[in-house]
């Protein structure tokens, strides 16, 4: 009798080890059967934390430009190119390059020989045609004044924008009708204007194949 129950004891012992062998390998079998399930989840995962960051990064650049850096057109102007000079066209690039970003405080004058300088040819400026008293000749700097013309229409669009300097030239000019322009010498004249708009405004100047062209912004 006695052998009969270790009998039965050490079956049950190796019945329970049996089971406790099988459910290991069983549990490790299921998780390997599927590998693709949880590449999947990782995958999706990973997906969606990207997109969460990129929407977070565009959040944040809206809400950095609702507050910083905002700027509102208030005037534009643009003449028309009738000439072919390349020489005149390598001066009015170079002065609208100096006349780009300038950015006039709210109370101050601007100078357009102030910002734009002499017109000499150490600083790349060539000879075209220039008005002198009443004769057409060719000298440094010859184009700017289509510049400052140009300039000059687009401050007038602006009233609070006070013109305190301005000059005709002495004989009429084909980018704008009589009575529009604004001539400029180093030295001699300038055109001049004060900003009274209770904001700083920023001047952007381009050329492009057939036009001169000039905006304002209003800084806030």
């Amino acid at each position: 009798m006695k052998n009969t129950k270790w009998i039965f004891i050490i079956l049950a012992i190796v019945t329970l080890v049996g089971i406790c062998i099988y459910s290991f390998f069983s549990a490790n079998s299921n998780q390997n059967s599927n590998p693709i399930t949880g590449t999947k989840m990782s995958q999706t995962t990973n997906v969606q934390n990207s997109e969460q960051s990129q929407n977070n990064e565009t959040i944040k650049k809206e809400s950095v430009g609702v507050t910083e850096g905002l700027e509102k057109e208030i005037a534009k102007f643009s003449t028309k190119i009738m000439e072919e000079d390349n020489h005149r066209d390598n001066n009015m690039e170079i002065s609208l390059s100096k006349l780009n970003g300038t950015i006039v405080k709210n109370g101050d004058t601007f100078s357009f020989n102030k910002i734009v300088g002499s017109p000499t040819p150490d600083k790349g400026y060539e000879k075209a045609g220039v008005f002198v008293e009443d004769k057409y000749k060719k000298d440094y700097g010859g184009g700017n004044c289509q510049v400052s013309t140009t300039l000059y229409n687009a401050v007038l669009k602006v009233k609070e924008l006070k013109i305190t300097e301005r000059h005709e030239h002495t004989q009429e000019v084909y980018y704008v009708p009589l009575g529009k322009d604004a001539a400029v010498a180093y030295g001699e004249i300038d055109f001049k204007f004060e900003n009274n708009t209770g904001h700083d405004i920023k001047i952007y100047s381009e050329m492009t194949e057939k036009e001169v062209k000039i905006k304002l912004t209003e800084l806030n």
